[in-house]
């Protein structure tokens, strides 16, 4: 089955956020490395690194994934393009000392400049990033996006077009996020809305470059390039894509990650809802 978890706060030092992630019994998790707002954070010292791994050997926790820096444009110009490129090798050695085998990472923006610019830019980019990282086992998951501000990644074209202008590189995948799928236009409502949108992911990446799923309601309506992440089922999007979702096999052991607002029911309620659809459509 896949791996149901949740973002978990590192506030007070890395090893906190396994604790957390145990706490709310997630079988797999996300953190921010350092804060997300800066380019990098302060490198943890070699005692931090091997608490935390030795905490998630520890916890059983299978598979953790990061996520990169807000700040980090790859499709960006100039200096915002060079910071870019130096935040994410920072991370992807980050993640390499830690143990941590996949980084997310928001494709990019072209603002207000030519698209197709802005995409030969994002696959120079990440070409770079993979070759100075060449020693480095981590997985670079480029997130589908709803397509507010510019953003790269609304739709599965391009980011295929930028798998295959780098020959398909085996440390590139996908982290598909329901949330900003739903406000690019991808209706998952229904049993046949969800089986046309996995035969796309398919159809454009493989399955198996799915390496991570990020749950979450949409406050935006259908196609409105809104991203306002809300609780599951208490948003446009309702409880049936997310059941779906959490019993398919075809994505056994993939993480998939809430990341819904810490109020209200928070995690815990988010979390008890998608075990519940789980075991419900598995015993169908």
């Amino acid at each position: 089955m896949p791996l149901l978890g949740a973002h978990v706060s590192s506030a007070g030092g890395l090893p906190r956020a396994v604790e957390r992630a145990v706490a709310l019994g997630c079988e797999t998790f996300q953190l921010f490395t350092h804060n997300p707002l800066q380019w990098r954070g302060a490198s943890p010292t070699p005692a931090a690194v091997d608490e935390f791994r030795r905490a998630l050997i520890e916890s059983g926790i299978k598979r953790v994934t990061a996520h990169a820096s807000y700040l980090i444009n790859l499709a960006g110009e100039g200096s915002v393009l060079n910071k870019s490129v130096d935040a994410m090798i920072y991370d992807i050695e980050l993640c390499f000392q830690l143990g941590i085998d996949s980084l997310v990472v928001h494709p990019g923006s072209s603002k207000n400049g030519p698209r197709d610019e802005a995409l030969t830019r994002l696959a120079a980019s990440l070409d770079s990033v993979l070759e100075r990282t060449r020693d480095k086992n981590v997985s670079i998951l480029l997130e589908t996006m709803s397509g507010q501000g510019g953003a790269i990644g609304a739709v599965n074209e391009e980011l295929e077009g930028i798998l295959d202008a780098l020959a398909w590189d085996g440390r590139l995948g996908i982290c598909a996020d329901i949330c900003h799928v739903f406000g690019a236009g991808a209706d998952v409502r229904t049993k046949g809305g969800y089986a046309r949108f996995v035969a796309a992911l398919d159809k454009h990446f493989g399955l198996d470059r799915i390496g991570c799923w990020h749950l979450s309601d949409n406050k935006g309506t259908l196609g409105s390039g809104v991203d306002r992440h809300q609780h599951i089922g208490e948003g446009e999007i309702g409880l049936t894509p997310f059941g779906m979702l959490v019993s398919d096999d075809r994505f056994v052991n993939t993480p998939m990650i809430i990341e819904t607002p810490k109020d209200g029911i928070g995690d815990e309620g988010n979390l008890a809802i998608l075990r519940k659809l789980r075991g419900s459509e598995k015993n169908q």
